[in-house]
């Protein structure tokens, strides 16, 4: 078996040149289609009114309900005996979109369908995060071949033989982007490859394309051109990889490393263990196998690289829910033993009972979570090691993340978590499970100071309509413009949350890339406004700049409450600054006299929101004889001594319930 490479013919010799040298990326070759063939069509192309892009996955739908879906270019190619060179009504539908309505109420327009003639549809995006191209599956360019439009792909219409790819992993590998995905589909039997498959494209700094465009994927195939199997087994089953990472070992190769599950059928686990990718063979060896549990936690999701005190780790979103709970030495020894996995945790080992436990944090609980070695959380017996396991995962579902807009609590599934330059801080994306439009397909943005928490307040960044959009994968090697623009995708499916019958042709079980502006001012999220001690007792809240540049990690107490940074300040928010006189804090929404910054914005207290339950009065607490402040969102403190001023300072957001989740040390490493 050998890696073969699809690239598509160009039409000269000088532009295959530019393009393979790197030197065009904006558009690809001009598809060699017949000129009379493509005036057979009528082209319509829907564009987002925003940025007049066209936008891929809109439903034109006839009145005898014939559907046609635009390509990545936003386009179809229309030619239906019976219905050309006439006036047409086309409803016109796409998840997160919505395009106006006529005299009716009619969501659509009636066009004129003659051959060789375009039309163009503005469409109003209501998502926050823009919908690019498909990444994966048959006919990703269709229609802009047919009506001779020009597209960015080498492959436009049919690459490794693939019709469907569920969830994606990535991972720097020799200079390449190396990309894995579970189960695939393919066009001559409806059981494709279920051992994993796999790509390399080049990266955008390195002659790849510009990711606003699209991905160039060089699939490993088979004999028979179709994607094969990258993780093959003697024994029978699928096999599902997660967790690539890559190392190098003792004589300073770079190895690729991932955990794996061989399965009889989806949940029915027949083993578990690491695997490391082979040079020679182009495909994943076993590593390690064990039984049905290996590491402690079962899905290691997607790692990134983190930086602990000149130290170099692994750092895991561990799905279901999406949480940072799980981390490994980069050190070829550490990830090829679980024993070295660590898990933060508040469970006790055997080691530490008995006597205090490190303090990595100061968390609600008196039990403090820290990172524990696995082995020592098992007591170096193994026989302990399921146990061990289960005590784990039902922490780990103490999980807490409200929708900024209605406070409802979120049930956080699969996504990935990255350090981002522009926010200056660590952001989720993740697919919410139990969404109200769809079971599994509602996408969200959250972002905490360190990459364990705190997590908050999310927003909803794309919504589906009784369909599926699951692991979502945040790619930092595709962010733009300093992190203003970051880029995401997720395999787009009916299952789990529609049907079959309304299955959305070629979009089916594919991945579809999207892009999110930073700088879009919903994204503007409450922060955790830490409440630090001095030495004498004495309060202060300082948000996370502050606490850092006053060497005040090991202070923190607790978090109050959540604010808007000032950064993030936007209209109808009221600045609250913090004053000190004679040693005394106090919150104030008057300006000082000296010429201070805000230290937070909030809410007004005269203009609470309608149906948030997170939304609540900050109270001014006076204590009787030292005259010191508190403030606290409790309308009754149940201290002896404190006193509550009638009015409240202003509304603000609560703190999620739980254990306060940090961790200070680690830091981002570059380019994840």
């Amino acid at each position: 078996m050998t890696r073969k490479s699809h690239r598509r013919v160009l039409p000269t010799t000088v532009l295959a040149v530019l393009i393979w040298c790197g030197q065009v990326s904006a558009v690809g070759p001009r598809p060699s289609s017949d000129p009379a063939s493509s005036r057979e069509y009528f082209k319509i192309q829907v564009v987002d009114r925003q940025t007049g892009r066209g936008v891929p996955l809109v439903e034109l739908r006839t009145t005898n309900s014939t559907r046609h879906f635009t390509d990545s270019n936003g386009i179809v190619a229309f030619r239906e005996p019976g219905l050309m060179d006439r006036d047409v009504f086309f409803f016109v539908e796409s998840h997160g979109y919505e395009f106006p309505k006529d005299g009716f109420g009619m969501h659509g327009k009636i066009l004129k369908t003659t051959p060789g003639t375009s039309a163009v549809l503005r469409i109003d995006r209501i998502n926050v995060a823009e919908r690019l191209y498909r990444v994966t599956g048959q006919g990703i360019y269709r229609d802009s071949i047919l009506t001779g439009e020009p597209v960015p792909l080498a492959n436009p219409v049919l690459n490794g033989q693939v019709m469907g790819q569920d969830s994606v992993y990535t991972c720097i590998y020799h200079g390449r982007l190396f990309w894995m995905w579970g189960d695939t589909g393919k066009p001559s039997y409806p059981l494709g490859n279920f051992q994993m498959s796999g790509a390399v494209s080049d990266l955008p700094d390195k002659g790849g394309l510009d990711p606003a465009l699209g991905v160039n994927l060089e699939y490993f195939v088979g004999e028979d051109g179709f994607s094969r199997p990258m993780s093959p087994m003697k024994d029978p089953g699928l096999v599902w990889l997660d967790g690539l990472i890559n190392v190098k070992d003792s004589e300073g190769r770079e190895r690729m490393i991932a955990t794996y599950a061989r399965l009889k059928g989806l949940g029915d686990v027949k083993e578990r263990g690491l695997v490391v990718f082979n040079d020679a063979t182009q495909s994943f060896e076993p590593l390690l196998r064990s039984d049905t549990e290996c590491l402690p936690y079962s899905a290691s999701g997607r790692a990134f690289a983190v930086d602990v005190e000149g130290q170099e780790y692994y750092y895991f979103a561990t799905p279901f829910p999406v949480a940072v709970r799980m981390r490994v030495r980069a050190r070829w020894d550490d990830t090829a033993d679980p024993n070295c996995y660590e898990a933060l945790t508040a469970l006790e080992s055997k080691e530490s009972s008995g006597r205090s436990a490190p303090r990595l944090d100061i968390g609600a609980s008196d039990k403090p979570y820290r990172w524990v070695r696995f082995d020592e959380l098992m007591g170096h017996d193994p026989a302990t090691k399921t146990s061990v396991i289960d005590a784990l995962k039902e922490e780990s579902k103490d999980a807490h993340l409200y929708d900024i807009e209605s406070g409802k609590k979120i049930v956080p599934h699969g996504g990935s978590i990255h350090y981002n330059a522009y926010r200056r801080r660590w952001i989720m994306i993740m697919v919410q499970q139990y969404g109200e439009t769809s079971f599994l397909g509602e996408v969200w943005y959250t972002e905490a100071d360190t990459p364990v928490g705190p997590w908050a307040y999310a927003r909803k960044v794309v919504t589906h309509n009784k369909y599926s959009f699951y692991h979502p994968k945040h790619h930092p090697f595709f962010d733009q413009d300093g992190g203003r623009l970051v880029y995401f995708e997720g395999t787009y499916t009916f299952t789990f949350s529609g049907s079959q019958e309304n299955a959305t042709p070629r979009y089916d079980y594919n991945q579809i890339m999207y892009r999110l502006s930073l700088d879009d001012p919903r994204l503007a999220l409450p922060v955790a406004v830490y409440q630090v001690n001095d030495q004498e007792g004495r309060k202060d809240y300082l948000l996370r700049d502050g606490v850092e540049k006053a060497n005040k990690w090991d202070a923190v107490e607790s978090i109050p409450f959540y604010a808007i940074e000032p950064d993030s300040a936007y209209d109808g928010l009221v600045p609250i600054y913090a004053r000190k006189e004679a040693q005394q804090l106090s919150l104030t929404r008057e300006h000082p006299a000296s010429a201070a910054d805000p230290l937070f914005y909030a809410l007004p207290p005269s203009d609470p929101p309608k149906g948030n339950s997170r939304v609540v009065p900050l109270y001014e607490y006076r204590h009787g004889d030292t005259g010191q402040r508190l403030y606290s969102v409790k309308a009754r403190l149940g201290i002896e001594g404190w006193r509550r001023e009638q009015e409240p300072l202003c509304l603000l957001w609560k703190a999620p319930p739980g254990p306060l989740l940090l961790d200070t040390k680690a830091k981002p490493v570059a380019g994840y």
